[in-house]
């Protein structure tokens, strides 16, 4: 048994979608499950969709219906003998029943909403996916990824009920290997009450792990459109240089400080049952990828840099001039805590605390709301914050130069700085 995941510019069109058939065949596509992503950027789409529902626009349906033609469009270009293949109804069936949710929804929870726009992303393209591969021979099921993968309320940061999920799993897709390999949805779970939970941006890396881990598979594989783990996003650092192995805890503190190879779920499930993760090109697929294992030489490792964009830093102070203290933190911790939002870097002074987050906008105007009674609250948006682990004083020279640092902390294997953009 093994597990595939295959990410949105792996299905981005109907070349990509013949390609990903392709490597299934090269690979051997009995016993294997396949977690696939939305298409493209399908997921910025349905977004576009959510937030012009929620400001009250009414060009959500055209939107929506633009959704539409780029899949239909998809279609038309992987069939070439003029007949109406199945996919066409079925996603049209998705499109209609998101636009029927939201012509009746009484809600105003964003995240909510969120959740079941954009999750039908993943539905149309495994959707697709799936009718292809079957028609060229590639005999699949198409499983609905909400009956076997369950999750708390917590919309957008759904938390897995790993025990139900793991039983869910292993019994379901035990018999439907049986008759060939299945595609599931990446990024989604099922509510207590059956509606859609996201788990996080990127999360499909997480739903294959879970997949893994529930069925004790022999490895898991991620196929992106790198040849696998550089020590920088090429993008944004040239001279990267590709890592052959890894250990799970350098891949888990690389994800932890946003190395956005994987998702930063994505290793604990695998860790605990020691199976290796691969990372391979879709590209270059006869090619072999980087491999995260529990007993991989990292003797040689360059130094790894991690940016991550758009941070904002909130600062909190005593108003009354104290000492920030246990019952200070708990307070900030807590609150934290309850409206999912992550912090990337921490510092305390005498009478402040300061945390960098992500932007997200609606969950920090949450923490402010509820924290500005009992502490001043300064904050500083559109900053950086840079991670470079294995760190030389050449490395940080070159990528500091002439910038504006807010705080810096060093240890023995980590810096990181947060900086004006």
């Amino acid at each position: 048994m093994q597990v595939y995941k295959f990410g949105g510019a792996s299905v981005k069109d109907a070349a990509a979608v013949k390609n990903v058939t392709s490597i299934l065949k090269e690979n051997n596509f009995n016993e294997k499950v396949v977690v696939i992503s939305a298409m493209g950027k399908t997921t910025n789409e349905l977004e576009n969709v959510v937030n012009q529902y929620y400001a009250g626009n009414a060009d959500w349906q055209k939107s929506l219906d633009g959704v539409f033609e780029k899949h239909l469009t998809i279609i038309n270009n992987l069939y070439d003998n003029g007949n109406k293949p199945k996919a066409v109804d079925d996603v049209k069936k998705l499109i209609e029943a998101a636009r029927k949710f939201l012509a009746e929804n009484a809600s105003r929870n964003y995240n909510y909403i969120y959740d079941q726009i954009v999750s039908i992303g993943e539905y149309i393209s495994t959707t697709i996916v799936s009718d292809y591969a079957n028609s060229v021979g590639l005999k699949n099921t198409l499983l609905d990824v909400k009956e076997v993968l369950f999750t708390d309320n917590a919309y957008t940061e759904g938390k897995v009920d790993f025990k139900k999920t793991e039983e869910a799993i292993g019994k379901k897709v035990a018999e439907l290997v049986k008759t060939g390999f299945v595609i599931t949805q990446g990024f989604v779970g099922s509510t207590p009450e059956g509606f859609a939970a996201t788990l996080g941006r990127e999360g499909s890396d997480y739903t294959a792990s879970i997949f893994a881990y529930s069925l004790n598979a022999e490895r898991m594989t991620v196929w992106k459109d790198v040849e696998g783990i550089m020590n920088a996003d090429p993008k944004e650092y040239p001279e990267a240089q590709f890592i052959s192995e890894l250990t799970f805890h350098e891949a888990i503190e690389m994800t932890y400080y946003g190395a956005s190879v994987i998702h930063p779920k994505t290793i604990k499930p695998i860790q605990n049952k020691n199976i290796p993760l691969e990372v391979r090109s879709f590209v270059n697929s006869g090619k072999r990828g980087s491999v995260i294992s529990a007993n991989a030489n990292t003797n040689f490792l360059p130094a790894i840099i991690i940016w991550k964009r758009q941070q904002v830093l909130l600062s909190f102070s005593a108003k009354d001039f104290s000492f920030i203290a246990e019952d200070h933190l708990s307070k900030v911790f807590a609150t934290f805590a309850e409206n999912r939002l992550r912090i990337n870097m921490m510092q305390n002074a005498a009478i402040s605390f300061s945390i960098a987050v992500d932007f997200k906008k609606e969950k920090i105007e949450n923490v402010i709301d509820a924290l500005q009674n009992d502490f001043s609250i300064t904050r500083n948006d559109g900053l950086s914050l840079l991670t470079i682990r294995h760190y030389n004083q050449g490395i940080i020279d070159k990528l500091t130069k002439d910038k504006d640092i807010l705080v810096r902390q060093i240890s023995r294997t980590t810096i990181q700085m947060l900086m004006r953009e």
